[in-house]
């Protein structure tokens, strides 16, 4: 659908529409970049699937970064195609700017509907894939019970996870609006990419000689800038967001101080592999 609109678009571009060209300045820009920051968040979830895959030393970063250049530049011409094909203004308050943009060829308009639609689709599915196999990671190390652990004696599947995560995801969007939900994730994400490129930085200097299949270039540079851009971005959401953040990472920190800190297998010097048999066998 994104290479559809952006091949058959381009040839209905007005380049006036692109005048002015940042109407609300860079902070407008910012405010949009933290709100589609939540599209770009599939590609994390290729890391959860590091198990599942043959060759992870070599294919995650591979899968990783070539997915996100790729989304980031079919985002960027799908964007400028789509200002420069109707004025910026008629797309406010629209929840379907893209079939909005092809009003007037009923049949374009049905196409990309079906198209965002399956795309959504897909989307929530992967992220349904990571998210019970961080639940699955957390309970290894006794930050959840055991119970969370538990993988599927066939299809070696997190299935319990899942389970849970269906229904838990399905509750909250029945009462909450997907804008809200959106901006929610958004913020808790780019938190949790602040605490990794803090992460790098501090084992690059504590655990030096540890065995790394992939190594993050020019330390501490990158987990610097990565650090003052993910917190800038945080910055440009509406403060309604981090009162519910607050919430939530209060509630976390709850959980923590409450039952992982103290079951937690590698602060008691566990270092757990994916190779510890701490899951059923393969019936035959």
């Amino acid at each position: 659908m994104v290479i559809f609109v952006i091949s058959f678009g381009a040839f209905l571009v007005n380049p006036t529409n692109w005048h002015p060209f940042m109407p609300s300045g860079f902070g407008g820009v910012m405010s949009g970049a933290a709100i589609v920051f939540f599209a770009f968040i599939g590609f994390d979830a290729v890391s959860t699937t590091a198990e599942e895959t043959k060759n992870p030393q070599r294919d995650l970063p591979i899968g990783m970064i070539a997915s996100l250049i790729i989304c980031t530049l079919l985002y960027v011409l799908m964007s400028g195609v789509l200002t420069g094909m109707k004025k910026y203004t008629i797309y406010l308050g629209d929840s379907a700017a893209v079939a909005t943009a092809f009003g007037g060829k009923p049949w374009a308009q049905a196409l990309v509907s079906a198209g965002a639609l399956a795309g959504m689709t897909s989307v929530l599915l992967v992220f349904q894939l990571g998210q019970p196999r961080i639940f699955m990671a957390m309970a290894r190390d006794g930050l959840l019970p055991p119970y969370f652990a538990r993988i599927h004696s066939r299809f070696r599947t997190p299935y319990i996870t899942t389970i849970w995560t269906g229904i838990a995801v399905g509750g909250v969007a029945m009462l909450t609006d997907i804008g809200s939900l959106a901006d929610l994730t958004n913020i808790g994400t780019l938190f949790a990419f602040i605490l990794v490129c803090i992460g790098v930085a501090i084992l690059r200097r504590t655990e030096a000689t540890r065995p790394r299949p992939f190594r993050v270039p020019f330390v501490p540079v990158f987990p610097i800038l990565g650090v003052i851009l993910c917190f800038a971005l945080m910055l440009s959401l509406p403060i309604l967001t981090w009162i519910r953040f607050i919430v939530w990472l209060a509630i976390g920190m709850l959980i923590y101080f409450g039952y992982s800190v103290r079951h937690s297998r590698l602060r008691q010097g566990v270092d757990v592999g994916e190779t510890e048999n701490i899951f059923p066998p393969i019936e035959p």
